[in-house]
């Protein structure tokens, strides 16, 4: 009952098989997918020009809070489709909520994540860790863009 709430909200008849709406969790993983590729892209090209850009930012991860053996590295290159499947749903439960044009309702999209999810990561992070204001700052930053660029793909493809 939960799952099915999860995905088709109240009332949703259409292609049901027990219970999984597939053309719904189709448009879900197709729109997550294509976000996560963009993100992808854009958040690995944008990571080797910010590092030739700003390399004092970057110097602050030579810490041993961010050291790694590499063993979780594909987790790490998995970030965007994780991040992407997951906005993918937030977008088709909620998307009735934001008006506009694409992208207006991407951007709004974004900034509503941000003050809800980020915004408290952030925070904790910041109380929680040895890192500085502008680290944080850039994490922010970092996740907003993320999310607009992935509300504007969704509001295009899952409108």
């Amino acid at each position: 009952m939960l799952f099915r709430r999860l995905f088709h909200g109240d009332g949703c008849q259409a292609h049901r098989f027990n219970g999984l709406n597939f053309k719904k969790m189709k448009k879900i993983l197709v729109s997550g997918l294509m976000a996560g590729c963009i993100l992808f892209v854009l958040s690995y090209g944008g990571l080797y020009l910010a590092v030739r850009f700003f390399p004092t930012l970057f110097s602050e991860y030579n810490n041993p809070l961010f050291n790694s053996d590499g063993s979780r590295d594909l987790l790490f290159y998995l970030h965007a489709f994780i991040f992407s499947f997951a906005l993918s749903w937030f977008w088709d439960r909620f998307k009735g909520l934001f008006k506009g044009a694409f992208i207006v309702r991407g951007l709004e999209f974004g900034l509503v994540y941000s003050i809800i999810a980020l915004l408290p990561v952030m925070w904790i992070s910041f109380s929680a860790l040895d890192i500085t204001v502008i680290m944080v700052f850039s994490w922010f930053v970092y996740g907003l863009l993320q999310a607009i660029i992935a509300g504007v793909v969704f509001a295009k493809i899952n409108p």
